[in-house]
């Protein structure tokens, strides 16, 4: 029996109230599923009492989570109270002296998330998609053109990253030359040592720093145009609600850019891939069919839930699912479970392509924070995967994907594929 296989029939034996599911081994042995749907059926609103992030909350079910990420005078995001992520040293740099500690506008709450969030949303306004629509394709041509048919490579480094570095280059008019920076600054981001990215605090803040001065020049040279330009740096120097930030809140918003626009869409554009490959049936539909595309989408990003959770703080006693939650109790909206509710979606544990509402899914959350850039993540990977029916009867995955230590960010660092003609 493997440790893989012993942890996952835990999950029916574990007594309730030692089940954690923010232990990360869970997450990159992609086992918490069956953690999540006992607690689902046997105690949706679930107290931890001990984690390697202290006592939370888990909300498991998918009207419940609705209700906590609608209802931000209840459940707060502010970076003060805790932030957005289950891990306290990621928003405050593992709390060691000279850790580095940011703010941005998604752990923020009313009214300041909403002026500095009007300020980016320009970028993703339809009448911009639309512009941005023939850049993408042009680059999702010439990455796919680049690839080596009937020989073993790594799709999320050739594919995956290339394409949504390019991107996030674009939003931000970065050296296009230097744009594999955005990604490592990404991954630094969202990762505590321990987890493959980092070895120390210490490295961690250093790498931030660097992102930071490396923006800070940027921000300098078009801070002072005439003519403001229309990339995500421009736009934050020249509104009056983000051009005096400090800097905590300067490097926060940059790194929740570059996280945002990074995660989702990179590791769907991996996990659409791995669905396919596991579904056969369902990529022979979209074959036949290819204008499932645009249900296609919204149901790989559904079953691949990119982010598994965000967090929230209780600013005051409140109840949830017959429990009572305290002021200043931290409380985990697990998305990835939320997506596999079965009293919610229909055969949550099937990947359909032809569902009839695939957008029913909270992969990019709801409320004030849904993700900005939810149509621009669908556009990239709309047009990927018309490019790959172009060109491609199918894509073989060669063995299992190496995946990411970390219960905020369900990526993968490999996965080996084989073009087929």
């Amino acid at each position: 029996m493997t440790v893989a296989t012993f942890q996952a029939d835990a999950a029916d034996t574990m007594p309730l109230d030692k089940i954690d599911v923010s232990n990360p081994d869970l997450h990159q042995q992609d086992i918490v599923g069956a953690y999540f749907k006992r607690l689902r059926n046997e105690d949706p609103v679930h107290y931890c009492a001990e984690s390697a992030y202290g006592p939370y909350w888990s909300v498991t079910k998918y009207n419940d989570i609705m209700h906590v990420d609608t209802n931000h005078h209840i459940y707060s995001s502010e970076a003060g109270l805790g932030g957005i992520v289950i891990d306290d040293s990621l928003q405050n740099g593992g709390g060691e002296e000279g850790g580095i500690s940011f703010s941005n506008f998604i752990s923020m709450d009313p009214p300041r998330h909403d002026e500095q969030r009007k300020t980016v949303s320009p970028i993703v306004a339809p009448a911009n998609l639309a512009k941005l629509e023939s850049t993408i394709r042009e680059r999702v041509c010439r990455v796919l053109d680049s690839l080596p048919v009937g020989k073993e490579f790594n799709w999320v480094d050739a594919v995956s990253i290339e394409l949504t570095t390019q991107m996030l280059a674009t939003l931000f008019d970065f050296p296009f030359e230097e744009r594999r920076k955005l990604t490592r600054w990404s991954d630094v981001a969202t990762s505590a040592p321990g987890g493959g990215i980092v070895d120390t605090w210490e490295q961690r803040t250093q790498e931030l720093m660097e992102c930071g001065f490396y923006f800070q020049n940027l921000w300098n040279e078009r801070v002072n145009a005439k003519e403001p330009g229309s990339d995500l740096i421009s736009m934050l120097a020249h509104s009056p609600a983000t051009r005096n930030m400090p800097p905590e809140e300067f490097l926060g918003n940059l790194l929740l850019l570059i996280v945002g626009g990074n995660d989702t869409t990179r590791n769907s554009m991996t996990g659409g891939v791995l669905a396919f490959h596991k579904n056969p049936n369902e990529f022979a539909k979209l074959k036949a069919n290819p204008a499932l595309i645009d249900s296609a989408v919204p149901e790989i990003i559904r079953w691949q839930t990119p982010l598994p959770h965000m967090r929230r703080t209780a600013v005051a006693d409140t109840e949830l699912g017959g429990k009572t939650i305290r002021k200043g109790d931290k409380v985990i909206m697990w998305y990835l479970s939320g997506n596999r509710d079965e009293t919610a979606i229909d055969r949550p544990d099937e990947f359909i392509i032809d569902r009839a509402r695939p957008r029913q899914h909270l992969s990019f959350g709801f409320g004030i924070h849904r993700c900005v850039g939810n149509r621009l993540a669908e556009m990239q990977l709309r047009i990927l995967w018309e490019e790959i029916l172009a060109r491609f009867s199918r894509i073989e995955v060669l063995g299992e994907p190496q995946r990411v230590r970390s219960n905020f960010v369900r990526g993968y660092a490999t996965l080996p594929v084989r073009l087929h003609a």
